[in-house]
C-alpha cells in the first residue's frame, strides 16, 4: 500500500512549482528522509512518485499514469522528464491522433532504447473483436518500436458481451507469445456494470475507468471497486477532474477553488488527492502535456498529504451543486429511454472534451464518427423520456442541441 508523509500545507503549496522559476523544490520530508531539488531539465534524475501494486499481476507501477492523448511526437522532453520523476505508467490508444501517440512513444524508445523496461506501457484496441485486435496490436508494436504491452485494453466498452471465450482465447495467446503481458479493458459508460461482470469472469488483469469525486462515493462504484479489488483486478481511473458537458465555470467552482488555495493546494490536486485516498485504486491517468501540469500533478501524487474533512466535504457540495452539468456514464438509462436512437452518453463526453478540456479538434473529429444519419436524427427527437430518467437532472435535449451547434 502506498505510504503517506506528513507535510505542511504551506509547503504543499511550494512543492507545485512554477516553471518559469527553473527549478521544482520538493519539501524536507519528516523521518529523516532528505530534500530532493529538481532542476527545470531534471539533472537530479530522483524519483518521487510513489507505486501501488496493480491488482493481482505482481507488477507495482506508478500512482500517476501519462494519459498519451496529447502531441507526444512533439513533446519528447516532457517524456524524459517524466521518466525523472517516476511517471513510468504511460497509457496511449491505437486511435489517439490518428496513431501519432503511439508514433511519439516510439520516436522516444528508438532514441532511449534502455529506458523502455523502466516502462509499464499500456494501448488500446479500438475494435472489439479477436479478428482485427491481432492486426491492432502488431501495428501498435510497429509504431511503438517494441516486442511487447504491457497491458492490452479493448477501448471503450460498454457491456462485457464481448468478452467471450473467444476473447479470452485471444488473449491467452497474445500473452504466451510475449505480445502482451496483461489484458483488460476501458471504459466510459455504465463503468459499474462492467466492472462486477469482470469481476465474475475471473481473468480480466485491468480495467480503466471513469472515476472521480463525484462518483467515488456511490453505494454502486465502490461495491464494484471492492469486487474487483477481491478478483485480483488493477484499476486505473481516468476522467478524475469530474469536468461535465456544462462549463463548470460557476461561483460554486470559484468558492472551491478559493477555499483549497487558502489551505494550500488547487481544486485540481485536491480531486487527484481525493482518488488517491482510495487505496483499492492503482493509479491515475491523467493528461498532462505540459511540464506545468505535470509538475503540479507530480506534486500532488508525491506530497502524501492527506485530505482534511472540510476539504472532502467541500468536493461533495461541489459535486452536489454541479450535478446538472455532468454526465455520470449511465448510458443504460438514458439510451434505453431514447430506444437507442442516439449515443446520448458518448455525446457528453464529446462536449466535456470541448468545454471542460477545450480539446476542439477531437472533440469534434470524435464527434463526426457517429454515423450522419444519426446526427442528423439527433435535431428531431423528443429527449424528455431520457430527462425524466436521468439520475443527474441534465437538460439533455438543450445539451444535445448545442452539440450540434459547437461539434458538427
Amino acid at each position: 500500500m502506498w505510504k503517506k508523509k506528513c507535510f505542511s500545507r504551506r509547503r504543499f503549496l511550494q512543492t507545485a512549482g512554477v516553471l518559469g522559476t527553473g527549478s521544482l523544490v520538493w519539501p524536507r520530508w519528516v523521518h529523516g528522509e532528505p530534500q530532493v531539488q529538481v532542476a527545470a531539465n531534471g539533472s537530479s534524475g530522483s524519483r518521487v512518485v510513489p507505486t501501488r501494486p496493480f491488482g493481482r499481476t505482481g507488477a507495482d507501477v506508478s500512482c500517476l499514469s501519462l494519459g498519451g492523448m496529447f502531441d507526444i511526437p512533439s513533446n519528447q522532453l516532457l517524456l524524459r522528464q517524466a521518466v525523472r520523476w517516476g511517471v513510468t505508467h504511460w497509457d496511449t490508444a491505437s486511435s489517439y491522433g490518428g496513431g501519432r501517440s503511439e508514433e511519439g512513444i516510439g520516436r522516444f524508445f528508438e532514441r532511449h532504447p534502455d529506458i523502455r523496461k523502466e516502462i509499464f506501457l499500456v494501448t488500446k484496441s479500438d475494435t472489439h473483436r479477436p479478428q482485427g485486435m491481432t492486426e491492432r496490436l502488431n501495428r501498435s508494436l510497429r509504431r511503438m518500436k517494441t516486442d511487447y504491452v504491457d497491458l492490452y485494453f479493448v477501448h471503450g466498452v460498454r457491456n462485457l458481451r464481448g468478452m467471450d471465450s473467444e476473447m479470452k482465447a485471444w488473449a491467452e495467446k497474445a500473452k504466451s507469445q510475449g505480445r502482451i503481458r496483461f489484458f483488460g479493458f476501458s471504459t466510459h459508460s455504465n463503468m459499474e456494470e462492467c466492472m462486477m461482470d469482470a469481476a465474475r469472469l475471473g481473468w480480466i488483469d485491468g480495467i480503466m475507468m471513469t472515476y472521480n469525486f463525484r462518483l467515488m462515493h456511490e453505494d454502486r462504484m465502490k461495491r464494484a471497486v471492492e469486487a474487483c479489488a477481491r478478483a485480483g483486478i488493477g484499476l486505473t481511473a481516468m476522467k478524475t477532474q469530474g469536468g461535465g458537458s456544462v462549463s463548470m465555470e460557476s461561483g460554486a467552482e470559484m468558492r472551491m477553488a478559493g477555499r483549497f488555495l487558502r489551505e494550500g493546494f488547487t481544486d485540481k490536486q485536491a480531486k487527484l488527492m481525493a482518488v488517491w485516498e482510495e487505496p483499492l485504486i492503482a493509479n491515475i491517468c491523467s493528461q498532462m502535456p505540459n511540464l506545468t501540469i505535470l509538475m503540479s500533478n507530480v506534486a500532488a501524487a508525491s506530497n502524501g498529504t492527506t485530505l482534511s474533512r472540510h476539504d472532502r466535504e467541500s468536493l461533495m457540495q461541489f459535486a452536489s451543486e454541479t450535478a446538472s452539468g455532468y454526465c455520470a456514464g449511465c448510458s443504460r438509462i438514458c439510451e434505453g429511454a431514447m430506444n437507442h436512437e442516439v449515443p446520448v452518453q458518448d455525446v457528453m463526453r464529446y462536449l466535456m472534451y470541448y468545454r471542460s478540456y477545450g480539446d476542439c479538434h477531437e472533440a469534434r473529429g470524435l464527434f463526426a464518427t457517429i454515423p450522419q444519419s444519426v446526427r442528423s436524427r439527433m435535431a428531431r427527437l423528443d429527449y424528455r423520456p431520457a430527462e425524466e430518467r436521468c439520475p443527474q437532472g441534465m437538460p439533455i435535449g438543450v445539451l444535445m442541441k448545442d452539440a450540434l451547434s459547437v461539434l458538427a
